[in-house]
């Protein structure tokens, strides 16, 4: 059983300099820059600890981070992703530091493990958007042939959490519905970054599975009940063994304090203590389906079944990974 954080992130940041600085971080998203507003914080914040923040599609840096433990060869210090199930995996394997942040006693259940062996530190979720007046009023509408032709859209067999938004619309809408979907010559490309760029490019008035944070032109829809959308929070955790504990505390203190928390999406965060300035909490929103997100990322017999029978709809995933092929061990961020 650990104890909460109590030392402030002054106390922590003179501990990581003492330690030599540095920190590496691998964070699951789709291009290399993707986090670099985080990045850029946590530089202003801490000039003298040197962040390597590394992105890769998380169904990688989780491979990776296994192959490292098991040859000794260990470069991240904090893993940041979506494959949820990974977290309690490793839990089970002895191989994360139980260690519980400040203010982790304010984290919502959901996105805590109770004994500190991970903590999520980010609020993601996926929905549609649309660039034009007249957009689709609601994901049902998707399948109305007036959009045909008109939809860019990340791809279900290529990213867990958009084939779990792609099966919740066939839990809601049907099955039909989504053979209709898939008769509407969807634009596909690796990367969920890419239906809002293309909303934001104009090329497509519409995007799917998606996420749209400072892109312009572009409405990330939030659905009301019973149309559902996807809402998760990133889990991070200190690998058992990370070369570089010192900061590996001081950036999980940082990302979960107050300050960053109020910075997230829609205001959305994972603390219970702070809260957006208009609307309800995700917790408060069961259309996010949040938790049984997570059950489905255990289950991952389920999992593949969902993806194969999305693959015979839509086929088969084309193209290069948007964060390139990184290697093994990746040590410096892009």
């Amino acid at each position: 059983m650990v104890d909460e954080e109590t030392r402030p992130l002054c106390e922590l940041y003179e501990a990581a300099r003492a330690e030599g600085g540095r920190l590496t971080v691998y964070a699951g998203g789709d291009i290399p820059t993707q986090q670099d507003g985080v990045l850029d914080a946590f530089a202003a914040a801490f000039a003298d600890v040197h962040l390597d923040m590394i992105v890769d599609y998380s169904k990688y840096h989780d491979v990776r981070i296994d192959r490292q433990i098991a040859t000794g060869s260990l470069v991240a210090d904090v893993t940041q992703l979506q494959t949820s199930f990974d977290f309690t995996r490793w839990k089970r394997q002895g191989l994360l530091t139980d260690y519980k942040p400040a203010g982790f006693d304010q984290v919502h259940d959901l996105f805590k493990d109770p004994d500190g062996s991970w903590v999520a530190v980010a609020v993601y979720a996926f929905s549609y958007l649309t660039g034009v007046e007249g957009g689709p009023a609601s994901p049902e509408e998707l399948a109305d042939p007036r959009w045909k032709g008109k939809i860019a859209s990340s791809h279900p067999g290529d990213d867990d959490a958009t084939l779990f938004l792609f099966k919740k619309y066939a839990d809601v809408y049907g099955w039909d519905w989504l053979t209709a979907l898939a008769d509407q010559g969807l634009a596909f490309h690796r990367g969920t970054n890419s239906p809002g760029e293309a909303v934001a490019a104009k090329t497509h008035p519409v995007g799917l599975a998606g996420a749209a944070a400072g892109l312009p032109g572009v409405d990330w829809r939030l659905p009301t009940a019973p149309h559902p959308f996807l809402a998760w929070g990133q889990r991070a955790a200190m690998l058992r063994g990370a070369p570089h504990p010192a900061a590996a505390r001081l950036y999980l203190n940082w990302m979960l304090s107050a300050d960053v928390q109020r910075t997230g999406f829609l205001g959305w965060g994972v603390r219970t203590d702070v809260l957006p300035d208009s609307g309800p909490a995700v917790w408060d929103l069961p259309e996010a389906h949040v938790a049984e997100f997570y059950a489905f990322m255990e289950d991952r017999a389920l999992v593949e079944w969902w993806r194969q029978s999305m693959v015979l709809l839509f086929g088969e995933v084309r193209g290069e990974p948007t964060p390139g092929w990184l290697g093994p061990r990746p040590t410096r961020h892009a």
